[in-house]
C-alpha cells in the first residue's frame, strides 16, 4: 500500500518560485535545473515531484473543503469568522485570504513542476515507452490543476512552459483554459497505460483517469456529445474489464481497501512520523499525509471547520432497500446522532457514543468518508487515508447523464440501476419507468447526491446544471448571499493583481 509514495524521492525544490529573498540563496547541495534533467531517473523523479504537490496544504486540506462548503451540501461553522464566511457564506472581503490562496498557489506549483517535465523530458535519451508514459502523467496532472483553477476561478493566467519570475502572463478566459485541459488530456490518453504491471507504480494516473477527467471537462462545458467518447472507453470499451463497483460501498473510504477496482483516480497519502512541515520542498521531513480529517472531524476530535447540511440526510430516507432497510450509504457518508439508526446512544463517534460526547443533540452532521474513525479514536495532521477523486460509480452516473442529455434516456436507466443495485435499492427502471429527459435529470441529481455526498463533486454538478443561486437557499442559507455573475468564481488574489498588471479581476469582484 502507498508504494508510489516510496518513490517520491524528490519534491522538486527547484520547482517553487518566490520573491522572498531568503529563498534566492543558492544551496550548493541542491541540484539545479541546468544539471538535473539528464536521464530516466531524473525524468521519473521530476514526475514524482508533481504528485508530491497533493501533500501540500492547499491541495491536501483546503481544496476538498472549498468544494464541499461552497456547495449546498456543506458549510463552515468555524469560530474563525473569515473562514466561515469564505467557505460557503460567499463573503470574502479579503482577496488574499490564506486558505483560498493556498489552493491557487499549490495549483500553480503543480503546473510549474509539470511544465518542467514537459519541457525537459523529451530531450532525454531513454526508453520511448517510459518517456511517453511519464509525459502522459505530466500532461494529465497539468490538466488536473488547470481543471480545478477553471472550475473555481474561471479566468486565470495560463502558463504552458517553464516560467521565470519575470513572466507576467495575461488572464486567459475560462473557455480557453478548458480547451487547453482538453488538449492536455488527449495527450495523456495517448501516453498513459490502462494498467501498470509493476506494483511500485500503484497510484499513478492511468488512461482511465484521463478519460474520466476528459469527460468531466466536456460535461462542464455542456459538450455532452463529446463526453460520450471517453465514457464509452470506460463503460463499454476496454475500461469495462478494468473497473467495477465494490460490493461494499463503505470499502471505498477505508484505508484497508484503497486503490480498489472502483478507484479511477485517487491521491496517495501515508504517514511520515518524522514530518515537521507541510512544505514539500523540505524533504524528507514533510508531511506525506492529509489533514482533511483533522479539519472535518466532529468537535472534540477535529476542528469541525466543514460540516454537513442536514437536509441531505432526509434525501437518503426517502427510499428503503428491497429488504426494507435504510440506504447503507447514509451511515457511510455522515456522522450524526442517527448514524446508527437506533439513535445517539448507539452511534459510535471515535470510541464513544454520540450521546456521551454530545448528549442527545441531533441537529449537526459531519462528513464521514475521509475520516479515520474506522481504525483509530483520534485524528491528526498525518492522515494516511487516500482522497478518492474519481470513482467508477461517478463514471456510471456521468454516462447516464450524457445518454439522457443526448436523447437516449431509456438507455441511461441501466447505469443508474447498476449503482442503485450495489446498495440494495430497487432498479429505477422499475420504480420510475418511462421518465422524460427533464424528469430523469432531476432524479439523477438525487442519485448523484446520495452516491457522491461529501466527495467534492457537488459544486461542479450545481455549476453544470445551472442550479446556483438564491433558489437553493432553502437548503443552504449561505446562498442568500449568492450573486449571479459574481460568485460562480472566486476572486483572483489581489497580490497577483498587484504584481502582474496584465491580469484582470473576475467579474463582480
Amino acid at each position: 500500500m502507498k508504494k508510489l509514495l516510496k518513490y517520491i524521492l524528490m519534491a522538486a525544490s527547484f520547482g517553487v518560485m518566490s520573491c522572498d529573498p531568503d529563498l534566492d540563496i543558492i544551496n550548493p547541495n541542491q541540484p539545479t535545473i541546468e544539471v538535473f534533467w539528464q536521464n530516466a531517473t531524473d525524468a521519473e523523479q521530476g514526475v514524482n515531484s508533481i504528485y508530491s504537490t497533493f501533500a501540500r496544504p492547499g491541495m491536501s486540506r483546503w481544496m476538498p473543503i472549498i468544494y464541499v462548503t461552497r456547495s449546498d451540501e456543506g458549510y463552515s461553522g468555524s469560530p474563525w469568522s473569515d473562514l466561515a464566511n469564505a467557505m460557503g457564506g460567499f463573503i470574502q472581503p479579503d482577496y488574499n485570504f490564506g486558505p483560498v490562496i493556498d489552493v491557487w498557489v499549490d495549483c500553480y506549483v503543480g503546473i510549474f513542476r509539470a511544465n518542467q517535465v514537459i519541457d525537459n523530458v523529451p530531450g532525454i535519451e531513454m526508453n520511448n515507452d517510459l518517456k511517453n508514459r511519464l509525459l502522459g502523467e505530466a500532461y494529465f496532472l497539468r490538466a488536473y490543476f488547470y481543471y480545478n483553477l477553471a472550475l473555481l476561478w474561471g479566468n486565470v493566467p495560463m502558463m504552458l512552459e517553464s516560467s521565470k519570475p519575470t513572466d507576467l502572463p495575461p488572464t486567459t478566459l475560462q473557455a480557453d483554459v478548458w480547451a487547453q485541459v482538453e488538449l492536455d488530456l488527449a495527450r495523456a490518453v495517448d501516453g498513459l497505460p490502462a494498467v501498470y504491471a509493476n506494483s511500485r507504480d500503484l497510484g499513478r494516473v492511468t488512461k482511465g483517469a484521463a478519460q474520466a477527467l476528459l469527460a468531466k471537462t466536456y460535461m462542464q462545458q455542456g459538450k455532452y456529445t463529446e463526453a460520450e467518447g471517453p465514457l464509452n472507453w470506460l463503460v463499454t470499451g476496454e475500461g469495462a474489464s478494468i473497473y467495477n463497483l465494490m460490493p461494499n460501498y463503505r470499502d471505498n473510504f477505508l484505508i484497508t481497501s484503497e486503490n480498489n477496482q472502483e478507484s479511477v483516480f485517487e491521491w496517495q497519502f501515508t504517514i511520515n512520523p518524522t514530518e515537521v512541515t507541510d512544505n514539500d520542498v523540505d524533504t524528507p521531513n514533510h508531511n506525506y499525509g492529509t489533514s482533511i480529517s483533522q479539519f472535518m472531524a466532529p468537535p472534540g476530535i477535529g476542528w469541525a471547520d466543514a460540516e454537513a447540511r442536514t437536509w441531505a440526510i432526509q434525501e437518503f430516507l426517502k427510499e428503503q432497500t428491497t429488504q426494507g432497510e435504510r440506504d447503507p450509504r447514509l451511515s457511510a457518508s455522515y456522522l450524526f446522532a442517527n448514524t446508527d439508526e437506533r439513535g445517539p446512544q448507539f452511534t459510535m463517534v471515535y470510541g464513544q457514543t454520540y450521546a456521551q460526547r454530545y448528549g442527545m443533540e441531533n441537529n449537526r452532521a459531519y462528513f464521514r468518508k475521509f475520516l479515520n474513525d474506522h481504525w483509530r479514536n483520534e485524528e491528526g495532521y498525518r492522515s494516511p487515508n487516500n482522497y478518492r477523486v474519481v470513482r467508477y460509480a461517478d463514471v456510471l452516473l456521468m454516462y447516464a447523464e450524457v445518454l439522457n442529455a443526448t436523447g437516449r434516456t431509456a438507455q441511461a436507466y441501466a447505469h443508474v440501476d447498476r449503482v442503485r443495485a450495489r446498495v440494495g435499492l430497487a432498479p429505477l427502471s422499475q420504480t420510475q419507468p418511462g421518465l422524460g429527459q427533464t424528469a430523469f435529470l432531476e432524479q439523477l441529481k438525487h442519485e448523484r447526491l446520495l452516491e457522491l455526498s461529501g466527495e467534492g463533486h457537488r459544486w461542479a454538478d450545481l455549476v453544470r446544471w445551472g442550479d446556483l443561486g438564491s433558489q437553493i437557499a432553502n437548503r443552504d442559507p449561505g446562498f442568500n448571499n449568492f450573486v449571479i455573475g459574481r460568485h460562480e468564481f472566486l476572486p483572483i488574489p489581489q497580490r497577483d493583481l498587484d504584481i502582474n498588471k496584465n491580469l484582470s479581476q473576475n467579474p463582480g469582484w
